[in-house]
């Protein structure tokens, strides 16, 4: 198992994926699995990734704020030779995060990174993204990332409906520089986020949000009442255009909450629920 005392440089993991992402191919995803040991929390990034996300500044980090922590790893991980796919143009369609308790601003962690279970999809193929967050010898965070590699379809299109009891509960103005701001902390620099027109070279009218910017937003919004113990779950549909105005749902439900993110025509750009 590999392992790292620091945190992977993106920019020199970026240009690897621009010079050598049109050759891969491939039908397997490596075995190799990223360790990294010792993370201590830099307060200054926390605070502004709280500022640019919406939550308030505490001592326990946002559920989503270990996803960041190991973005790199799991760059690293998409660039290495054995690694099938170009880095570019793979598309995040669901996360799962599991929190056993809230970390702590003085935690120190230690993350391990892995990619797995390369399956169909209507669309092309998808795979997951594993990482695993420990406080001493304990698991105490974990989460699944789901990336689409567009292609010939490979799975029949499931049936899928909106859950139909969600009314807004809030109206969201999402600024254009939202992208540009997410990928100054988070490090995800993916040019559909970044300019108009890099994200229209991509197909897009205009940037993106990050998928993963949207799903902390909406767990700012619930504030103090998700519970220390949870399971988020998430599926990106329709991109968020930037700049936006949105709606924003929550209904409390016997086994947790649902919640959506909306356009103002009822498109849907996220769907979630907290367990």
């Amino acid at each position: 198992m590999p392992e790292l005392s620091t945190a992977p440089k993106l920019s020199a993991l970026y240009l690897k994926a621009v010079a050598t992402g049109p050759a891969r191919r491939g039908d397997r995803l490596p075995d190799t699995e990223y360790l990294r040991r010792g993370i201590n929390i830099d307060r200054d990034h926390l605070a502004e990734y709280d500022r640019v996300c919406g939550f308030g500044l505490r001592d326990e980090l946002p559920i989503t704020y270990p996803h960041v922590l190991s973005f790199g790893l799991a760059v690293r991980l998409m660039t290495d030779p054995g690694f099938p796919f170009p880095l570019v143009g793979l598309v995040h369609v669901a996360n799962s995060i599991r929190q056993e308790r809230p970390l702590l601003v003085t935690d120190e962690l230690t993350q391990r990174v892995r990619v797995t279970d390369l399956r169909p999809h209507p669309r092309g193929r998808q795979f997951d993204v594993v990482t695993e967050t420990s406080v001493g010898d304990a698991v105490v965070w974990r989460e699944v990332s789901t990336y689409l590699r567009r292609g010939a379809a490979s799975a029949e299109a499931p049936h899928r409906r909106d859950p139909a009891d969600l009314a807004p509960t809030a109206l969201w103005r999402v600024p254009g520089d939202t992208g540009r701001r997410y990928a100054a902390i988070s490090g995800d620099r993916n040019p559909i986020h970044l300019h108009p027109l890099a994200a229209k070279a991509f197909g897009f009218r205009r940037a993106i949000a990050h998928g993963m910017w949207s799903k902390a937003r909406c767990l700012a919004a619930f504030a103090e009442r998700l519970p220390d113990a949870c399971t988020v779950d998430v599926e990106f549909r329709k991109p968020l255009l930037l700049p936006s105005t949105v709606d924003f749902a929550m209904h409390r439900q016997d086994t947790g909450w649902a919640f959506a993110v909306r356009s103002r025509t009822g498109k849907s750009h996220l769907l979630g629920a907290v367990r």
